[in-house]
């Protein structure tokens, strides 16, 4: 057994097709939630951005409510304002795009962190809601990010490329909270 292994099916001749396949497959993650990103019609686009936005300034009221966390509540009224400013800023992108965008929706997934929030008490939700901001915050990043770069509409694209640097700033600012 020793020397069909050693001649036949070394973990040498084994491996290097697996990690050429892993490393491959690994490269093309961004690339994919980008492309799947990337193919957003201006409908899609308003949908994903205004639940997005919705979820920001839904969640940060109700840490607003109750933290304790000065830097926190600065860091929550900042959500409220700025993605109260990106929702209205696409609107206005989407009308002058010639669409009449609808009042936006939380998704599933917004609804049942929003519910988690208000389960959560004191530093267990401060916490909580940091997390939840970090992942949402990297998730309307590629939203932006994917519209801004192959957006369909003239207008909408602009208005994505304008919150793509504050979405960028909210991760900044995120990530050195919870560093700390």
């Amino acid at each position: 057994m020793t020397h069909f292994s050693k001649t036949c099916y070394s973990e040498d001749k084994l491996m290097k097709p697996f990690i050429l396949f892993a490393s491959a497959a690994i490269a093309l993650l961004p690339a994919a939630s980008q492309a799947a990103t990337a193919k957003l019609s201006a409908i899609e686009y308003i949908a994903k951005a205004g639940a997005s936005d919705m979820y920001e300034i839904n969640a940060s009221k109700l840490v607003l409510a109750e933290t304790q966390d000065d830097q926190l509540k600065s860091f929550a009224q900042m959500m409220v304002d700025d993605h109260t400013k990106s929702t209205s800023d696409v609107v206005a992108a989407a009308q002058a795009d010639g669409i009449t965008p609808g009042a936006p929706k939380l998704m599933p997934k917004q609804a049942s962190m929003i519910a988690e929030l208000k389960r959560a008490n004191g530093p267990a939700r401060d916490k909580l809601y940091k997390r939840q901001q970090l992942m949402a915050h990297q998730e309307a990043l590629t939203i932006q990010k994917g519209y801004a770069t192959s957006g369909d509409k003239p207008n909408l694209k602009a208005a994505a490329a304008t919150i793509v640097p504050v979405v960028t700033r909210h991760l900044t600012e995120l990530k050195q909270m919870t560093a700390s």
